[in-house]
């Protein structure tokens, strides 16, 4: 049990030494006549796509001559014309050979005089329906799970919270920081989003990975009796973060994209799945410091000082190689 629960803990910090990992595909398949649409197929380089996942048109749509491509970051960017005979409202989207894939992919289908249409493709379904009428439903379950999944598979942010949690221990102080941490992002990723705010894309990452290198200095040198800033104003710590962090959430929805027509729906839905899996790594933190207490009260320090280690090599890690790579 002992080995057991040293080795979750481990598991949850000592993430591969990359960051906001979450990068899906993107296929937008747009209207521009009655006949000419654009098919824009934004393929990462990480995550098992390989050429021969290539995208499956509705019935009646061809493309018309060579893709043209580019890359752009860390993604290959084809860009097709395309000719359809009819109505694509009914008809199927998707990609083929993505079953080998762990990349999710968005794909966003935007019809002439009709609300985008946002499908969520994965390596189980790898082929969506246009609807004849986009739901507001879809788009909501689309962002949300897409929120999920950027905290929980966006490392820095992942360590970010358990670094938080792991400085405070305390439920009241964690769930006050965790908190302001949520408004403090919330209110930069609205702004950013939304063409209010602004700050370059990489200092931010920069910052970001010096915001986890400070939370475990902090554990480092915490001494019983005497709290430091940290401790004592930790939900003040927590909303300068969040603000930073805020803007790196930003930057994953950017490339991600946002459907005309449902801006507010995608925000928000994206918005609480950021915060509901941020809630399950709080709660499962808590769950594995609780059970170190009950079961192996001796360990439990040294467990914190191995995880607090390991959380900070791979942030000081990500500096370097955000900074100076």
């Amino acid at each position: 049990m002992i080995r057991l629960i040293i080795a979750v803990l481990l598991i949850c910090v000592a993430m591969p030494a990359a960051a906001d990992e979450l990068r899906p595909g993107y296929l937008e398949f747009s209207q521009h006549s009655a006949q000419d649409w654009q098919l824009v197929w934004k393929a990462p380089m990480k995550g098992g796509i390989t050429p021969a996942t290539a995208p499956i048109l509705p019935r009646g749509c061809k493309v018309q001559g060579e893709p043209r491509r580019e890359i752009v970051d860390i993604f290959v960017v084809s860009r097709s014309a395309v000719q359809c005979s009819g109505d694509v409202g009914g008809g199927r989207i998707g990609l083929a050979n993505l079953e080998g894939s762990q990349t999710d992919v968005l794909a966003r289908v935007a019809p002439l005089g009709r609300p985008v249409q946002v499908l969520r493709l994965t390596a189980s379904s790898p082929v969506g329906q246009i609807a004849e009428r986009s739901s507001r439903w879809q788009v909501a379950r689309t962002y949300f799970v897409t929120g999920i999944e950027h905290i929980l598979f966006g490392y820095d942010h992942l360590l970010f919270v358990v670094a938080l949690v792991l400085l405070l221990e305390r439920l009241i102080a964690v769930a006050k920081a965790v908190t302001a941490f949520t408004v403090a992002h919330s209110i930069t990723l609205v702004g950013t989003t939304l063409g209010l705010l602004g700050l370059p894309q990489n200092p931010v990452e920069s910052v970001i990975a010096l915001s986890i290198i400070f939370l475990a200095v902090e554990i480092a040198k915490r001494v019983p009796g005497q709290p430091r800033l940290s401790e004592r104003v930790p939900w003040v710590v927590a909303f300068l973060f969040g603000l930073l962090h805020g803007f790196g959430f930003a930057g994953a929805l950017k490339e991600i994209g946002l459907p005309e027509g449902e801006v507010p729906m995608a925000l928000l839905t994206f918005n609480v799945g950021v915060e509901v899996g941020q809630l399950a790594i709080v709660v499962a933190t808590l769950a594995i410091l609780a059970t170190l207490t009950r079961f192996a009260p001796r360990l439990r320090q040294p467990s914190v000082r191995l995880a607090t280690l390991a959380i900070g090599v791979t942030a000081s890690f990500w500096f370097f190689e955000r900074t100076f790579v």
